[in-house]
């Protein structure tokens, strides 16, 4: 298997769940820039939309979405537990934590990235990443991970982009539960291991 990735961006949580599954995988770096590999290519000729990430199997299948990545991943490696059985009730509360992440935090975080955006709009959506992650610190009360005691692909995926918060000026210090996942997470081996191949740790 492949991952297309730039480091630090969304596809750091494929990353991190390939490395927990223990599957075999190449990364090939992307730049989310020029749109280009480090060989030259161009990359909208393997992902139209141009974005990270993307795994490609070893038949030359291609999935994009991170979402769906991780839930694929999650169910080649089943006896590491990191999504529940399919179909089955936790599952779908799986999803709703990938759908809410994708959608209310990670698309968030977009226009905070975007240079163009005005300031004056920029702290209206800070604003609303904040309300909505002081949701998900309510949720973390009393949990270790999102569904629990176990680790799951949800919460690698919350992990990576409340990474981005302190870059974009995004104010979490104070969700206590917030912060203890995240040093929870940012301990496990596998997610230390994708950040230092990532260049994101020493």
């Amino acid at each position: 298997m492949k991952l297309y990735y730039s480091p630090g961006a969304c596809s750091l949580s494929p990353h991190i769940v390939l490395r927990e599954a223990g599957l075999d995988f190449e990364l090939v770096l992307t730049s989310t820039k020029t749109k280009k590999l480090q060989d030259g290519t161009d990359y909208y000729t393997i992902n139209p939309k141009g974005a990270v990430p993307l795994l490609e199997l070893d038949n030359g299948e291609r999935l994009t979405e991170g979402p769906a990545i991780v839930q694929y991943l999650a169910d080649q490696a089943p006896q590491k537990h990191l999504a529940p059985a399919a179909g089955s009730w936790a599952r779908s509360r799986l999803q709703e934590w990938l759908n809410y992440i994708t959608s209310e935090l990670h698309k968030g975080f977009s226009p905070l990235f975007n240079p163009a955006m005005p300031e004056e709009a920029k702290v209206l959506f800070r604003e609303a990443l904040v309300k909505r992650f002081a949701w998900v610190d309510t949720q973390l009360e009393g949990r270790d991970y999102l569904l629990g005691a176990d680790f799951t692909v949800a919460d690698a995926y919350l992990f990576t982009v409340s990474n981005w918060a302190p870059m974009v000026g995004v104010e979490l210090g104070a969700l206590k539960n917030l912060a203890a996942f995240r040093a929870r997470v940012s301990a496990r081996p596998a997610v230390q291991a994708a950040m230092k191949a990532e260049g994101l740790i020493k």
